[in-house]
């Protein structure tokens, strides 16, 4: 059954792979992006739409929403993919610069959420899918703000999904690892750790490791394709974590091993030890 699916950060990687391979299976699907121009039209465009918005801002969420509904009436799916990362020491970032990662990666998605939820109760049923990280299960040296806002995430989620059940609404996360997007090239650097910071070192070797695991990682059409499962889906979990092989058994290990083993396995991995 072709169901309305409203995805945000859909310009390029995870979310435009998402949107292509869903449309490509007959769901009509709205992508988001703060690149797109006016409103897009489904009549003109045909599917996926792209559709202005930006996940930071009230009124535009509202916008495109209201967008959406005016042609659907309904809103079956929201996948929130919209992120950003930050790399740097936890000491060079300043507290500006990880409030405005938050403000994408976590309060965008409760801004999104806060929307939609009504929509989706009047509906008595939906999904909601949060694009999360196993960055935000095990936590990755000098992306520390990157993994704490999907930490916070993975919180929210957990608890939406427990609030919404008795309203018929799925809500299920996707920890994705390392994968070839454009995640690289967007990446930001905290400004401090561009003078002559005592972590600059380490934080460069470290960054490198984690670019070579990026350029080389699996195709994103990947995610897509977990997601058309998902959405099919009569009883999905909340988690499903996916990427490289080491990297979701480094989860799994988490869970069986001291702290200290952990620590001592991602110091050598990423050349700080």
């Amino acid at each position: 059954m072709s169901k309305v699916v409203f995805i945000t950060g859909a310009s390029s990687g995870f979310g435009r792979s998402c949107a292509l391979h869903l449309s490509a299976l007959g769901h009509r699907v709205y992508g988001t992006s703060r690149k797109a121009g006016g409103e897009g039209s489904a009549a003109d465009a045909g599917f996926p739409v792209l559709v202005g918005m930006d996940v930071r801002d009230e009124d535009s969420v509202q916008q495109a929403l209201t967008f959406v509904l005016s042609r659907e009436h309904r809103i079956d799916v929201v996948v929130n993919n919209a992120g950003s990362g930050l790399a740097g020491s936890v000491e060079d970032t300043s507290v500006e610069e990880a409030e405005a990662l938050f403000a994408t990666n976590f309060f965008g998605v409760h801004r999104v959420c806060r929307a939609v939820l009504p929509i989706m109760r009047k509906q008595a049923g939906g999904m909601v899918v949060n694009i999360s990280s196993l960055g935000g299960r095990v936590t990755i040296p000098f992306q520390g703000f990157y993994s704490a806002s999907k930490y916070a995430l993975e919180a929210f989620t957990e608890a939406l999904r427990m609030e919404t059940a008795p309203f018929g609404i799925k809500v299920v996360m996707i920890e994705p690892g390392d994968f070839a997007t454009g995640f690289t090239a967007a990446r930001t650097f905290a400004s401090a750790s561009s003078t002559d910071s005592a972590y600059q070192e380490r934080c460069r070797r470290a960054i490198a490791v984690m670019e070579h695991d990026e350029q080389h990682g699996a195709d994103p059409r990947k995610v897509a394709r977990l997601l058309a499962r998902i959405i099919e889906s009569r009883s999905p979990r909340l988690r499903y974590p996916i990427g490289m092989v080491g990297q979701r058994t480094a989860v799994a290990l988490k869970r069986a091993l001291p702290a200290s083993l952990i620590e001592k396995a991602l110091l050598t991995y990423y050349r700080i030890s």
